[in-house]
């Protein structure tokens, strides 16, 4: 008797316990520190689909047959927006007819920072970054004046983005990552009420982890703070931002653009003339003039990477590509 009621008791917790429920969602993400935000939501409860796998590049992605297999499958599409990943736009709207499309660049909370006109950052003259945010982030309100910081942002014309355009790599902000994160958590509580609290309650971990990220990455960097470097193109404004880190060029006009000949030059000026202490490459884009720059300026080389190219997908992945940028901008500034 004892043996029949304890199976029975096991049986009810199984089927009540939020955890151990199954997700009733199918989910794809774009990109992969989306994907990994995504996982780490639905972790113990479900798995999410992956779009841009390996080093491809949301700037430059074409759509795979099984991805659109997924698309049409999907209950919920979670993507930066149009403008990162252009490439989804036809297919969410053709293929994923039945799917929920959430654009995280409009997660509540979520701060956003001008894009920088032009790739030649001009010589140290500071503007404050220009942000638009839904509301004030709860955790880090003291953390909108040191967003603002002063930068070397009074670009030349070399970027070709519209008047007030944003810059979309938010994600390299964990403050944003956040606010992305309780997004996830809400359209996924609402698609999936049954694993509300699973969803909820690894939102409330994550996000407890993404306040200890940053206090651990600031930590890093304070001993090369205010050491000027070049990027091979303007994804991190965000990271730079948050963390008080400095660049003073990017090598390309644009991630799909490589500079030409006249570019070059003024680069290899401009990094001797502000002593740049480091050139960064990207695995994405491999341009040949990564190596010459440095080696004509006397500048170590490194490797910055926003979308974690080389890093096992999954709910770790955003941590890991957060410390990754940071030790790679340690490491070649040292």
């Amino acid at each position: 008797m004892r043996s029949i009621r304890a199976t029975f008791l096991a049986a009810i917790m199984l089927a009540t316990c939020p955890a151990l429920a199954k997700a009733e969602v199918k989910v794809v993400a774009s990109i992969k520190p989306v994907h990994s935000l995504v996982a780490a939501v639905m972790q113990g409860v479900g798995t999410a689909d992956l779009i841009v796998d390996g080093a491809g590049s949301p700037h430059t992605y074409a759509l795979k047959p099984s991805q659109a297999r997924q698309l049409q499958d999907a209950d919920l599409v979670f993507w930066m927006g149009h403008d990162l990943e252009a490439f989804l736009e036809k297919p969410i709207a053709g293929i994923a007819k039945k799917a929920l499309s959430v654009e995280l660049m409009d997660s509540q909370g979520l701060s956003k920072i001008s894009f920088r006109k032009g790739g030649d950052f001009d010589d140290h003259h500071h503007d404050d970054a220009r942000h638009e945010s839904h509301e004030d982030h709860e955790d880090h309100k003291d953390d909108e004046d040191h967003a603002e910081h002063e930068h070397a942002d009074n670009f030349h014309d070399a970027y070709d983005h519209e008047e007030d355009a944003f810059n979309p790599h938010v994600w390299l902000d964990p403050v944003n990552a956040t606010a992305m994160v309780r997004e996830i958590a809400k359209q996924l509580s609402q698609a999936d009420p049954a694993n509300a609290p699973s969803y909820n309650a690894n939102a409330s971990r994550i996000v407890a982890r993404l306040n200890d990220l940053i206090a651990e990455i600031d930590a890093k960097l304070a001993p090369v703070k205010g050491r000027g470097y070049v990027v091979f193109h303007d994804a991190y404004q965000y990271f730079e931002t948050r963390f008080d880190m400095m660049a003073v060029g990017a090598i390309a006009v644009s991630p799909d653009v490589l500079p030409g000949a006249e570019r070059v030059r003024n680069l290899q000026d401009k990094i001797r003339r502000l002593d740049a202490s480091c050139v960064f490459s990207e695995p994405q884009f491999e341009p040949d003039l990564v190596t010459p720059l440095a080696e004509i300026t006397t500048s170590a080389t490194g490797i910055l990477d926003p979308l974690g190219a080389s890093l096992e997908p999954g709910p770790e992945l955003y941590f890991a590509l957060i410390r990754t940028i940071a030790g790679s901008m340690k490491d070649c500034l040292s």
